[in-house]
């Protein structure tokens, strides 16, 4: 009889749960909550001014979702505050559902279809002697005496770092830090600031951030140079959105309004100056397969 008992009760606790672990699933609410950092454009920022964010308003208007931001620097731990964290006044919700930008290979959630690669580049000044420029190796080509005098930014454990080695060039190189720990810092100082202020030659940087600050540059006198992929070093990744795992029904949710609006996330990303790879020019390593 006991035995009975607890059986039914459990059986009656089962039922009256299901509907709240229902309403519960990711979107049911009807609202897209991103996680994003606050100051890193052209990504985003808290004015909804980077193309992530643009990306996520495209996103939020198909699926008839009101959008909403959790915030927090992209720096050890923007997950674990972001996508894995509760929601501190919702209960049994996250204090966001979906990363907009991640590259193939995140492994700490799962992830859509790519939807767009990009490649590093380099920056650097018109009318420097560097006009005739059209990859970064023609900076190889350039007078010795003026090639053993430029000073390459370029941040650390990235690609360019490997160019650098490879062709005897990295007691030139300026070093920036991915990931600081300073809020007000962002990536794109590097051309912004330092390039422009001429305590660089040669900016290297991921390529959304190469070609937005140098479409955006208030001098106007930047070029863009990518480097083209190859399958010696690195330089092109493919880019994906990241949601936590066990949530296949959001994830393919997400992935399927992805791919209804793939031709205008790509006008978006344009519109930034994103220096896009086609897939058929991609390198073959496996490093995003």
């Amino acid at each position: 009889m006991t035995q009975r008992l607890s059986a039914l009760a459990l059986a009656v606790c089962a039922s009256l749960l299901a509907p709240a672990i229902h309403a519960q699933e990711t979107g049911d609410d009807k609202v897209l909550r991103v996680c994003a950092d606050p100051n890193n454009l052209p990504l985003s920022n808290e004015k909804g001014e980077g193309y992530e964010n643009k990306i996520a308003e495209l996103l939020a208007k198909d699926l008839g979702y009101k959008l909403e931001y959790a915030f927090f620097p992209h720096r050890m731990g923007f997950v674990r505050m972001t996508l894995k964290a509760k929601h501190p006044q919702i209960p049994g919700k996250f204090r966001c559902d979906l990363i907009v930008g991640v590259p193939v290979g995140f492994d700490l959630g799962a992830t859509i279809k790519p939807y767009y690669r990009s490649t590093y580049a380099a920056v650097f000044k018109k009318g420097r002697g560097f006009d005739d420029v059209k990859t970064p190796d023609d900076l190889l080509k350039l007078p010795p005496e003026t090639l053993s005098k430029l000073k390459f930014g370029v941040f650390s454990q990235t690609p360019p770092v490997d160019w650098l080695l490879r062709n005897r060039l990295f007691d030139q190189a300026v070093s920036y830090q991915r990931q600081s720990g300073d809020p007000e810092a962002y990536p794109g100082e590097i051309i912004e600031k330092d390039l422009e202020s001429d305590k660089l030659d040669v900016a290297m940087a991921w390529g959304p951030i190469a070609g937005y600050f140098t479409k955006n540059s208030k001098a106007h006198d930047l070029i863009v140079v990518p480097f083209p992929p190859e399958n010696n070093i690195k330089f092109d990744y493919a880019i994906t959105m990241g949601v936590r795992y066990g949530e296949k029904d959001w994830k393919n949710r997400i992935d399927e309004a992805v791919q209804r609006n793939l031709p205008a996330i790509h006008d978006i990303l344009k519109s930034y100056g994103v220096p896009l790879v086609d897939e058929s020019q991609a390198s073959h390593t496996a490093a995003d397969r």
